[in-house]
């Protein structure tokens, strides 16, 4: 029987070989988990982790990231999952933060590598696009849903038209398939979390959404603002971490903390490094406030994750059978898929395509990704080498 050091010492250092080695977002991650804990380690079972892969798909947030704490918790308890969130995420933030402080200290953001990475956030947010319309947005109805979300955050560009478009979505998918049957309901099976937590965790959750903005509103701390921002931001993301980028560009840039460009040459190196999407907070973070701000900014976006999944752990057998909560996360999905389509229009596209050369660019680096299937640290790569060459 191994003592609880050495289970957590085990957890931290193969998450932090995963969060050394994982690229290609969110889906290959979950590849990654499955070959590791599954196949390898035998921490969980095929039925287990298929259960946990289905919750945190439910979710709002970094899906991986809240598979990989769920696995931790089964692990080692509450610090399982904390140092599973470690090992997995701190690579990235570490790279993205020193990324920021280079970046920020010579004022390179109109350098040819820098322009190249921008492009290279056109090509990946439309890969994305085009993958995630086809999944969650396969019916004229779920098309719809999108095309309003897509029409209403581009004509009216704030967070709260974002919050709106998703609740107003749940509201059309509970109406419209609320009477469609779950097809394959799934047995009940055990999380190793009691329903006290899960409710305090839940209370917390809500509680932090509705509480920081009224205190960002009496206070003038720059860290309640960046905690406030960040926090919201983590808790509204439907369907992955491409789509709190218009989230926190809605936050980030009309606030004066950055421009576009530096924005955007961040979200480009977000694409370089292993690891779950949501770290590129830490570089925001580092941009507006130095290495302390990445980390604080790390903490406030992936705060919801935890609180979401101990709190709904305990409840999942329940929702995940109910068919008007499976019908409300359909519209949710679909409208996804149109704001993420806002997002690629601006400010992806408008602040980063301003000539043919750099569409022509976009173009291959679209190709070399969705038709080729290079992986992702290919396309920065070629992306960087050719805004240094052609821009």
């Amino acid at each position: 029987m191994k003592s609880k050091l050495s289970v957590w010492t085990e957890i931290l250092f193969i998450s932090t070989r995963l969060g050394l080695t994982s690229f290609g977002g969110p889906v290959a991650h979950l590849a990654y988990f499955h070959e590791e804990y599954v196949q390898r380690k035998k921490w969980i079972d095929e039925k287990s982790y298929a259960d946990l892969v289905a919750l945190c798909q439910f979710l709002p947030g970094p899906a991986s990231s809240q598979v990989g704490i769920g696995i931790g918790i089964q692990r080692g308890g509450i610090i399982g999952g904390i140092l599973s969130f470690l090992g997995f995420t701190m690579p990235s933030v570490i790279f993205l933060i020193i990324f920021a402080s280079v970046l920020d200290h010579f004022g390179l953001e109109d350098a040819g590598w820098i322009s190249g990475l921008k492009i290279v956030a056109v090509a990946v947010v439309a890969q994305a696009v085009l993958g995630m319309s086809q999944k969650l947005a396969p019916d004229l109805e779920r098309k719809t849903i999108a095309l309003f979300a897509l029409v209403a955050t581009l004509l009216w560009q704030s967070a709260y038209t974002q919050i709106g478009a998703i609740l107003l979505a749940g509201v059309a998918g509970f109406l419209l398939y609320r009477n469609q049957p779950i097809l394959g309901k799934q047995s009940a099976h055990p999380f190793p979390v009691s329903k006290r937590v899960g409710v305090s965790c839940l209370a917390l959750f809500f509680g932090l959404l509705l509480f920081l903005p009224v205190l960002n509103n009496v206070t003038s701390s720059k860290w309640i603002a960046l905690m406030d921002s960040f926090y919201r931001s983590g808790s509204l993301v439907f369907g992955g971490g491409h789509v709190v980028l218009p989230l926190l560009e809605q936050e980030i840039v009309p606030a004066g903390w950055m421009s576009e460009e530096q924005f955007l040459a961040g979200y480009g190196a977000a694409q370089a490094v292993p690891g779950p999407l949501f770290t590129f907070a830490a570089y925001l973070g580092a941009i507006i406030n130095g290495w302390q701000g990445g980390l604080f900014a790390t903490f406030a976006i992936f705060l919801p994750a935890f609180l979401l999944v101990l709190g709904t752990l305990p409840f999942w057998n329940a929702l995940r059978n109910h068919p008007k909560m499976t019908a409300c996360l359909m519209g949710i999905n679909a409208s996804v898929v149109g704001i993420l389509l806002s997002a690629l229009y601006h400010p992806i596209f408008t602040s980063s395509i301003h000539t043919a050369a750099e569409f022509a660019m976009a173009a291959i680096l679209f190709s070399m990704l969705y038709f080729w299937k290079f992986p992702p640290w290919v396309i920065v790569v070629t992306g960087a080498l050719g805004g240094v060459l052609f821009l």
